[in-house]
């Protein structure tokens, strides 16, 4: 398997270190056994294509996700693609986020996925475990060299802010939130904040799990680059520095589609008039949650 270098800016992470801006999700891999190898094949595929940075959790199909990916990783580096070239992301649940559950939560994650480091370890979303004691479970799990950096997903700016006054909390990589050209409220604060301080934003749904696939809002700044909307909704969140789209495909089309919307520029006629479809946030709005 050949090693492919995509197209497109990188997102650098507070350490320095850069990866691509476009990604792939893996939500509702991994539920059904029957589909096992066809999931296997999609994600073999996305590696083939160029994709470097897979985004899973423990809560996607109770693992069967992290098992599905797994498979496709161990097959993927003995054909050739370097470890070192993969980033792969994964999530404990929160109930799982106290210094003891987080070490074993991750432990089983590294199992199914086949792995002995996760290079990006997020807090699927805020618990009632504190802050403090995730930071720590997150400190321990770098110690043991079972993760390379740790972050969160779904914050707003007010649970960043607080995360940052911890011990250790200063140290988050990214925060991964819902984010697209129909939910734009995290443009208001949040992605400034984040830009500022040079934490990437994950966007998960950048084009609304599928609804923006075919949206005939944006047929025709689609058809003036010969793209489709899906791919214009994806170029639009992939044009902001520091924000990284990982959007979830399993069909070979769609792969194809979404990897090609990374060579998409839009001019500036056409973001002000995915302004006017979709106006930009101009109060702070609850963060969206998918």
């Amino acid at each position: 398997m050949a090693s492919r270098t995509p197209p497109g800016p990188a997102v650098t992470f507070p350490s320095g270190e850069e990866r691509p801006p476009l990604g792939l999700g893996t939500w509702r891999l991994g539920e059904d056994n029957a589909h096992r190898a066809a999931e296997v094949h999609a994600l073999r595929l996305a590696l083939d294509i160029g994709y470097r940075v897979i985004d899973t959790a423990e809560m996607y199909g109770d693992g069967g996700a992290e098992s599905v990916l797994g498979v496709a990783l161990a097959e993927a580096q003995r054909e050739g693609v370097p470890r070192d070239e993969l980033f792969v992301v994964s999530k404990v649940l929160p109930q799982h986020a106290g210094e003891s559950g987080v070490l074993a939560a991750c432990e089983a994650s590294l199992r199914r996925l086949r792995l002995d480091c996760i290079d990006l370890y997020l807090l699927h979303w805020r618990g009632g475990v504190p802050l403090a004691e995730t930071v720590r479970g997150f400190e321990q799990l770098q110690r043991r060299g079972w993760i390379r950096q740790w972050g969160v997903s779904n914050f707003d700016l007010d649970d960043l802010r607080q995360l940052a006054a911890v011990p250790g909390g200063k140290a988050c990589a990214a925060n991964q939130v819902y984010y697209s050209l129909s939910e734009r409220g995290v443009e208001f604060d949040l992605l400034p904040w984040q830009q500022l301080h040079q934490m990437p934003l994950m966007a998960y749904s950048p084009i609304d799990q599928g609804e923006l696939v075919d949206h005939a809002s944006l047929r025709a700044v689609a058809e003036s680059h010969r793209a489709t909307p899906a791919q214009v909704a994806l170029a639009w969140v992939l044009r902001q520095t520091g924000v990284m789209a990982i959007p979830k495909a399993s069909r070979a089309a769609h792969l194809r589609h979404n990897w090609a919307a990374q060579d998409l520029r839009l001019s500036d006629a056409d973001l002000a008039e995915l302004d006017h479809l979709f106006p930009p946030p101009r109060r702070t709005r609850p963060l969206a949650v998918r």
